[in-house]
C-alpha cells in the first residue's frame, strides 16, 4: 500500500487506494472454491440448479460483499470494536441457554425477530479479535507471564462451556484449537500447552462420562471402532470411506457418483460435500481442492507475516488458523480419521452460518493486508 507521511503522520488511503490494494490472488482462489461448492451442490441436486446451488450461489454473493466491506474498514475500528463485540456474542450465548431455539434435539440459535442467529458462529470471529487485541497491548515477555494467561484462558474457556451445553462437539472444538492457537503465537510458554494436553488427556474419561451427550459418545467410541455399529452409529463413516475408494484416480464424473446419487452417503451436501466430490472427481478432484485451500492458507500467513502491527499479526493467524481448523477436521471426519462432529466444509459445504462466518474472517485477512504498513501503538493510536 502507498503510504504519504505528512509531518510524521500516516496518511490514510483513500477508498478507491484500498480497493485497488486488494489481493486479488487470494480473492479469485475464494472465488474458485466458491464455484466448486456450487457444481457440487448442482450436481448432488440431480442438475437442479434452482434448489441447492442457486441458494449457496446467492449466498455466497452477499457474504463476498460482507467480506469486502469488512476488508475496506480501517484496522483500528476493529481494534476499538473487538472487545464489545466479544461480550456482544458471549451476551448471546448465555440468551441461548434460556430464550435459544430448538432444532434437531440441538438449542444452538436464538431469535432476534428478523433473523434466526446462531451466535456460536460468531463467537469464532469475535474470540479471535478479543485475543488479538488482548495480547496486541503486551510484548512477549509479558505474554510469557502466568498471571497474563487467566484473563484469556478465561476468554476461551467460558464460550466453550456454553457452545458444548448446546450441544456443538465441532463448533466447541474451533473455538479451543483458534483460541490456542493465538496463545502459541502470541509467545505463552510452551511447557503450559504440553501441561494442558496432558490434563486434556486425562480429562476426556470425565468428559464422556459427564458433559457428553449420548450420541456424541457414540460417535467417538464409533470412530475408535467403526465396525462397531456399521448400520447405526458408523453407517455414515463406513458409507463415506467407500465413496472415497470408489471414485478412483479421475472420479466417475459429474452426477455419476453412485453412492451419492443413490442416497447411500447421509448429509452429501454438508458434512460429507468432499466425499460426493471425491466420488466424481476422483483423487485428483479432491487433491485439487485441497491444493486450492492451501493456496488461501499461504496467501493468509504470508499476509500475517508482512503485518507491521502486532494485532493485525494475530488477527490473520488467528483466522487463517480456524480455516485450517475446517477445512482438516471436515476432511479427516469423511476419511475415518476423526469423529462425526458436524463441521461443514467452508465456502463449498451448504449452508449460510458457515459460509457468512468463513467469509467474514477472510474479510479480516484482507484488512490486513490492506493496512499492513499501518503502526499502532499498544494503546491503539495510529502512528
Amino acid at each position: 500500500m502507498s503510504r504519504t507521511v505528512r509531518s510524521g503522520f500516516y496518511k490514510r488511503p483513500t477508498l478507491w487506494q484500498r480497493a485497488n490494494d486488494m489481493h486479488w490472488m487470494l480473492l479469485t482462489t475464494i472465488c474458485l472454491i466458491a464455484g466448486i461448492g456450487v457444481t457440487m451442490l448442482y450436481s448432488v441436486a440431480l442438475g437442479d440448479f434452482s434448489s441447492l446451488a442457486y441458494t449457496q450461489l446467492t449466498r455466497f454473493g452477499v457474504s463476498l460483499c460482507v467480506m469486502l466491506g469488512v476488508a475496506l474498514v480501517h484496522i483500528r475500528v476493529w481494534w476499538q470494536l473487538s472487545y464489545p463485540l466479544y461480550f456482544i456474542v458471549l451476551a448471546l450465548l448465555i440468551a441461548v441457554e434460556f430464550i435459544g431455539v430448538t432444532r434437531g434435539g440441538a438449542q444452538r440459535w436464538v431469535d432476534l425477530g428478523f433473523m434466526v442467529l446462531q451466535p456460536s458462529e460468531l463467537m469464532k470471529i469475535a474470540l479471535i479479535l478479543a485475543l488479538a487485541r488482548f495480547y496486541h497491548a503486551r510484548d512477549g515477555l509479558a505474554a510469557r507471564q502466568y498471571r497474563q494467561l487467566i484473563v484469556p484462558a478465561l476468554m476461551i474457556a467460558i464460550p466453550c462451556a456454553l457452545v458444548v451445553r448446546q450441544p456443538d462437539l465441532g463448533t466447541t472444538l474451533l473455538l479451543a484449537m483458534g483460541g490456542v492457537a493465538i496463545l502459541f503465537v502470541a509467545g505463552v510458554r510452551a511447557r503450559l500447552f504440553a501441561i494442558a494436553a496432558v490434563l486434556t488427556i486425562i480429562a476426556i474419561p470425565v468428559g464422556l462420562n459427564f458433559f457428553m451427550k449420548d450420541y456424541q459418545v457414540e460417535r467417538v467410541m464409533t470412530f475408535l471402532n467403526p465396525e462397531r455399529d456399521p448400520l447405526g452409529a458408523g453407517y455414515h463413516a463406513n458409507q463415506s470411506m467407500i465413496a472415497l475408494g470408489s471414485g478412483g484416480l479421475t472420479g466417475k464424473g459429474l452426477m455419476q457418483g453412485t453412492q451419492t446419487h443413490l442416497d447411500f452417503l447421509p448429509e452429501k451436501q454438508t458434512d460429507f460435500i468432499f466425499t460426493a466430490l471425491a466420488e466424481e472427481f476422483g483423487f485428483m478432484g479432491g487433491v485439487t481442492l485441497i491444493g486450492l485451500y492451501l493456496l488461501v492458507l499461504v496467501y493468509a500467513y504470508k499476509i500475517a507475516l508482512s503485518s507491521r502491527n502486532h494485532f493485525g499479526r494475530l488477527l490473520a493467524i488467528g483466522m487463517a488458523t480456524t480455516l485450517f481448523l475446517y477445512v482438516f477436521i471436515n476432511i479427516a471426519m469423511v476419511m475415518g480419521l476423526a469423529p462425526v462432529v458436524g463441521v461443514p466444509l467452508p465456502l463449498v459445504s451448504y449452508g449460510g452460518s458457515a459460509m457468512l462466518t468463513v467469509m467474514v474472517g477472510l474479510g479480516f485477512v484482507m484488512s490486513v493486508h490492506l493496512h499492513r504498513d499501518v503502526l499502532m501503538s499498544r494503546q491503539g493510536h495510529v502512528r
